[in-house]
């Protein structure tokens, strides 16, 4: 018996010790992060009329990228025995074993406390204990207990997720604006439809792993049109800014193409839904809020080319 612990220890020894920085990496989110770092880098640029300094722009994005990465890895390791369970996520590094969750934690803590430092002492502390707290919001609130305690977890928890640009002007400005509240509104409405389109793909999976999502308790017609309304929501949200003076025409003609291609899967995933079409509204849904930003800050530099 003690022979075959041994063994076991050595095997589950090896496994960690053969992790690469690829495996660090991959806990990370990096496709995740790049997108809060847009809509922050989006958030910093709104904050001002002018090009906004270097100096707040690379150790900005450095504090906020790092504190984003450490949260994503906490997801990592609370989440990998669920993780173990989903076809989606079963071969991700603490999952897997490849990482231990002590590895993990503290590769997380280190860029924690990084991020942290970098924001407090170059940027300034505002920043500083608004990403921190969405750290928080997200790797423990959000993870540990409302994604297992409520199918409105994703409505809660997103507003972690929806922080970035508020970040992204804060690091700029060092105050709270109204404007900023409105971009952080603009993804707290998305994160709805964007991830249940997700989670009725996935329906069988959550259910297996007895995730309470939305299409698990209350069922996938129901999530259908949840996502349908919550997409409707979105498309009179997204046109705020132009409503209120924050943005120009550039925006208002671009918000109401790519929510209208939203919409479309929104509609199609409710009424004339085929077995791919979950996936797509998900895919689209990305790209969607990519572009938004992107059209955001193209309206913001060339105000008047329409």
């Amino acid at each position: 018996m003690a022979k075959s612990a041994s063994v076991s220890s050595s095997a589950q020894t090896h496994r960690h010790g053969s992790a690469s920085w690829r495996d660090y990496y991959e806990m990370t989110k990096p496709n995740v992060v790049m997108l809060l770092l847009l809509t922050a880098l989006v958030g910093m640029c709104l904050a001002t009329p002018a090009w906004v300094a270097w100096q707040t722009l690379v150790l900005g994005l450095a504090g906020i990228g790092l504190l984003s990465s450490a949260a994503a890895v906490v997801n990592h390791v609370v989440d990998h025995k669920i993780d173990s369970q989903m076809a989606r996520t079963y071969n991700r590094p603490v999952a897997r074993g490849k990482v231990s969750a002590q590895r993990a934690l503290l590769f997380a803590f280190a860029m924690g406390v990084t991020g942290t430092v970098v924001l407090a002492l170059f940027v300034n502390m505002l920043t500083a204990v608004l990403t921190l707290a969405s750290l928080v919001g997200y790797a423990f609130i959000y993870t540990m207990f409302l994604k297992r305690a409520t199918p409105q977890n994703i409505v809660i928890g997103g507003l972690a997720g929806a922080a970035p640009p508020l970040l992204g002007w804060t690091a700029v400005t060092g105050e709270i604006h109204a404007h900023a509240l409105l971009l952080v509104l603009i993804i707290f409405t998305w994160t709805p439809p964007h991830f249940w389109a997700l989670a009725i793909h996935r329906e069988k999976e959550y259910a297996k792993a007895k995730v309470p999502m939305l299409p698990v308790t209350h069922g996938v017609a129901f999530t259908k049109t949840s996502v349908l309304l919550y997409t409707v929501l979105l498309f009179l949200v997204c046109l705020l800014p132009y409503l209120t003076g924050m943005s120009h025409a550039i925006y208002l003609f671009g918000s109401v193409a790519l929510n209208a291609g939203f919409l479309y899967y929104a509609w199609k995933l409710k009424y004339a839904a085929q077995s791919n079409t979950a996936m797509q509204t998900f895919k689209y849904s990305i790209v969607h809020l990519m572009l938004l930003f992107v059209v955001l800050l193209v309206d913001h530099y060339l105000p008047y080319s329409l």
